[in-house]
This record gives C-alpha cells, sequence and structure tokens, in this order.
C-alpha cells in the first residue's frame, strides 16, 4: 500500500471511529447475542450476502447504510482489507438503512443480487452517493437506471425489488442489527462480536490475530 494511500485510510478511519463512538454513546451492551435456532439475532444469515468468493473460517460482518456518508467514508478501508486478507476472511454486508432513500437503495442492491451483480450495484452506490444521496424525493429512477448501466435483466430486477420477501429481509437485517447492539452505521462484527477499534491499524491487527488463530 503506498505511503498516500496509507495516511488516507488514516485520516478516512479517524473521522470514521469519531462517528463510531457517537452513535454508540450510551453503551450498556454486554456483547451480541449468540445466532440461536429460534428464530433469535444473528449476526449472519444464510441469505446474508457476501462479498467474498469463498467461505472462510473467519467472518467480518458490516452493518451499512448505502446512503450513509459515514459508510461511504469507509468504503476504501474495506476495500483495502479485502485486498489485504484476500480469501482469509469472508466478508458479509447487512442492511441498516436510516435515511430517506436507504431501503430503496438496499433493494437494489438486493435485485442486483440475484443476477449475481451485488458487488457491482454495492460499488456503485457508494460511488455515486453525492448524486442521490441526502434527498427527499425518491431516487428509485437512479436505482433503476444504475441497473441498466450493469446491464441487469430489468424485468427480473423489478420483480425483485418489488417483491415483499426482498423487504422483509431488509428489514429482518435491521431487525437483528438492533438486536445485536447496533445503534449506528457501520458497525462492524468480527467472528460474531462486535468491534470496538480505534485506529485503521488496530482493526487490521484484529483482523491478523483473527485469520492466525
Amino acid at each position: 500500500m503506498s505511503k498516500n494511500l496509507k495516511m488516507s485510510l488514516a485520516l478516512v478511519f479517524a473521522a470514521l471511529i469519531a462517528v463510531l463512538v457517537a452513535a454508540n454513546a450510551g453503551g450498556g451492551d454486554d456483547g451480541p447475542e449468540v445466532a440461536t435456532e429460534d428464530g433469535g439475532a444473528q449476526v449472519v444469515r444464510p441469505d446474508s450476502q457476501r462479498l467474498s468468493t469463498s467461505d472462510s473460517d473467519v467472518t467480518f460482518v458490516e452493518f451499512l447504510d448505502f446512503e450513509c456518508e459515514a459508510c461511504r467514508a469507509a468504503h476504501p478501508a474495506i476495500e483495502e482489507l479485502r485486498s489485504r486478507f484476500g480469501d482469509d476472511i469472508t466478508f458479509v454486508v447487512r442492511n441498516f438503512p436510516l435515511h430517506a432513500n436507504s431501503v430503496a437503495a438496499a433493494r437494489a442492491a438486493e435485485a442486483a443480487a440475484a443476477q449475481d451483480k451485488f458487488e457491482e450495484m454495492y460499488d456503485l452506490l457508494f460511488e455515486t452517493q453525492p448524486e442521490w444521496g441526502e434527498k427527499q424525493s425518491s431516487q428509485e429512477e437512479v436505482f433503476f437506471g444504475f441497473a441498466e448501466d450493469l446491464g441487469l435483466d430489468m424485468e427480473e430486477f423489478r420483480s425483485v425489488y418489488d417483491d415483499p420477501a426482498t423487504l422483509e429481509k431488509i428489514e429482518r437485517d435491521q431487525a437483528d442489527g438492533e438486536a445485536l447492539g447496533v445503534s449506528g452505521t457501520p458497525s462492524f462484527f468480527l467472528d460474531g462480536e462486535k468491534l470496538e477499534v480505534q485506529s485503521f491499524e488496530e482493526l487490521v491487527q484484529r483482523l491478523e490475530q483473527a485469520v492466525d488463530a
């Protein structure tokens, strides 16, 4: 990693830490609930979106909101982690929509995933967030434009986007997050435990320890 990129990631992560500290102020959380078989909260579910192609023993989960500026700021850091750890860690995305167009963006990502284009839509939503984010009017037309740009079958995209099951999945993600102590985005979990770190270097160290364990 270049010196400039490392410095940039450090600055981004420093700002991100400030956001996370504010979001989690008040504490009182003794840790996430363990996944149960009776419908209880789960950090990862079988249908959770995975950015990794392999199924590693180490799992890194991000609860995110595609309209969240802090999530967009964290995106380069997450990509650096993916590049650094490769197939040693499974990277998972869970939805935690908090803004006006967050649910629609999440529906677009889930609809793209049905055509194996989740990562492409995930990247595109963050890259273009300044263009559609923080608007009170519906940005659905913008998201459908993204689907066309990605060459998706638009009839299938619309079908999944409008499917009540897609919204139910997004709502279930958020309910899991709330039950696990998530109060703001992005929130990170490593092997089922909520991460509280103060720097990008500390985050890398925690992941290295998990991989080496």
